[in-house]
């Protein structure tokens, strides 16, 4: 992923939004508080009527002004600017952008359409958008399950062509990262769960997920260093592997490699703990796909098999006795002994297992776990006098991600503490009614992508979640 340049203002210009001091209009039926700055009706890529209605309940019903605003700006912020739906070959497919990139990452595009599956049952278009979307993510694996990052255009040449790497036409960057093969199947889980429809998941689909097993397989790296290398000539550290590209060795001891994290920066050590554990669910998924759709019950047992073989590993090597805070989960480790204590506010994070399935709130490891990343003693756990929170090496030093306090309430059972990550949101988005990539922790106002729509919609999510859930919090 490109780097980032920090923003003083609040002209969102890529996303068809501006905010200025002349101009202010009546939002939410509060007059002159807020300006206008969702994408006009008639320049929205694609509308809802389930989740206009959801966003009419929410103003409603919600009495803080302010909340209603950013609501309505950061729910259907992923519909309003980043999906291209069509129809191909009599088949729904949809490209979703992740904002100021025009790529299509499997990870962003399914979890910036995740929160909308609850609204399709009431709303046919939009379950054909989001079966689209599952459509297009096939043909992405099938075309490289390495590759991270995707054009609409099969033919268009990325700007990353001269990475060191088995680059290919279509293909936008090619950064293994395990969750990258994860998403598309809790978003196909999902889908198929609530819908009970089994239209995408044709022969195509099967393949697929067939070769996100073998991908797997190859990158436990049993038999050497698998199948995958990457360098890229910059002077980033975390844009590029080192070790010819394979990156320092692994003792392979069942867990599954992982070249990079959800930041698309690269790992340390390549195990990557969340990520392991999100493969997990997503195998065991694929599994129960496979045997109630497909039938086909010898490669769901092939799944299952998987699946059991990193949970086990992950009992042996993924946790760590800590001092502190007794036995806590690591972010990274090697299967010869080190491993990095730390997390990132990108999801699969420590964090946010339990927003994926992959740990219950209430295991004590993963408690212990959250009281150590939510403190000083994790390296990119950032406090200041505009908010605390958990970043990353991607943006840098000092910059809370207000994905990771979205991150926070959303696993959290504390009303006190998804109040307090409510507040600090609110205060954060710098008056431009949005959520940001990143933001300085002493001042708002310098913050990294003004276009980010996974953030915007799990805000969303987190927001809709709370209101139906523990409405009292938003008063």
């Amino acid at each position: 992923m490109k780097r980032r340049t920090f923003l003083q203002q609040s002209t969102l210009a890529g996303a068809g939004l501006l905010l200025t001091n002349s101009r202010v209009f009546s939002a939410n039926n509060f007059p002159g508080q807020y300006p206008v700055v969702r994408t006009p009706a008639d320049k929205r890529n694609f509308t809802s009527e389930a989740v206009e209605k959801a966003i009419k309940e929410f103003q409603a019903n919600v009495k803080q002004p302010e909340l209603a605003w950013l609501f309505e700006n950061c729910f259907p912020n992923t519909l309003d600017t980043t999906v291209f739906h069509s129809t191909q070959n009599g088949r729904p497919e949809t490209y979703v952008i992740t904002g100021d990139i025009d790529a299509m990452w499997l990870r962003d595009s399914s979890a910036q359409v995740y929160p909308y599956l609850a609204f399709m049952m009431q709303d046919k278009k939009l379950q054909q958008l989001i079966a689209g979307v599952i459509n297009k993510q096939t043909a992405c694996i099938l075309k490289d399950p390495f590759a991270n990052a995707f054009y609409n255009d099969p033919t268009k040449k990325s700007e990353w062509e001269k990475d060191h790497t088995d680059m290919k036409p279509g293909v936008h960057e090619r950064k293994w990262e395990i969750d990258s093969l994860c998403y598309p199947i809790r978003l196909a889980y999902r889908y198929w769960k609530l819908s009970g429809d089994t239209a995408p998941f044709d022969a195509q689909w099967q393949q697929a997920v067939k070769s996100i097993y073998t991908t797997f397989r190859d990158q436990q790296r049993k038999n050497g260093n698998g199948s995958y290398k990457f360098q890229r000539t910059t002077p980033h550290a975390t844009d590029t592997r080192p070790m010819h590209g394979y990156g320092y060795p692994v003792n392979p001891v069942g867990l599954i490699c992982s070249a990079f994290r959800p930041s698309d920066d690269a790992t340390v050590f390549s195990f990557l703990i969340p990520s392991n554990f999100f493969a997990v669910v997503s195998l065991r998924q694929a599994a129960e796909m496979f045997t109630a759709i497909v039938k086909d019950t010898a490669t769901a047992a092939q799944f299952n098999a998987l699946a059991s073989e990193v949970e086990k590993a992950l009992q042996q090597y993924a946790v760590v006795d800590h001092k502190k805070y007794g036995k806590v989960y690591a972010y990274e480790v090697n299967g010869f002994g080190s491993f990095n204590l730390m997390d990132d506010a990108n999801v699969p994070s420590l964090l946010g297992m339990p927003y994926l399935g992959a740990v219950k709130t209430s295991d004590p490891i993963y408690q212990n776990t959250r009281k150590l990343v939510l403190s000083a003693d994790n390296p990119f756990f950032f406090k200041g006098t505009a908010g605390e929170g958990i970043g990353g090496p991607h943006v840098g030093q000092d910059m809370i991600w207000p994905m990771g306090i979205i991150m926070r309430g959303l696993t959290s059972t504390n009303d006190a503490e998804i109040k307090e990550c409510i507040q600090m949101l609110q205060k954060t988005h710098a008056g431009t009614g949005f959520m940001h990539e990143s933001f300085y922790k002493d001042d708002p106002k310098k913050f990294s992508r003004s276009w980010f729509a996974w953030a915007n919609t799990l805000f969303g999510e987190f927001l809709w979640k709370t209101y139906k859930e523990k409405k009292q919090l938003l008063a």
